[in-house]
């Protein structure tokens, strides 16, 4: 498994992180099969990263009539 060393905000601290998949590119929720999910070895907690999450759309939240 591949680990680094981050900041876990449940922890408070700088804990190591591995990813939950057996190998390098195994990951079966990304296309290209790189795993964007790191896991806190101390505590669990599940870390995001790699990627820029969108910004939401206002208007996504709200009904509309039609017709």
């Amino acid at each position: 498994m591949t680990e680094m060393t981050r900041y876990c905000p449940d922890c408070g601290r700088s804990t190591t992180f591995e990813q939950p998949h057996a190998g390098a590119a195994r990951c079966p929720d990304s296309p290209d099969g790189q795993c964007p999910e790191w896991c806190c070895t101390a505590c669990g907690a599940a870390v995001l990263t790699g990627f820029v999450p969108a910004a939401p759309d206002p208007a996504a939240g709200r009904w509309r009539r039609v017709a």
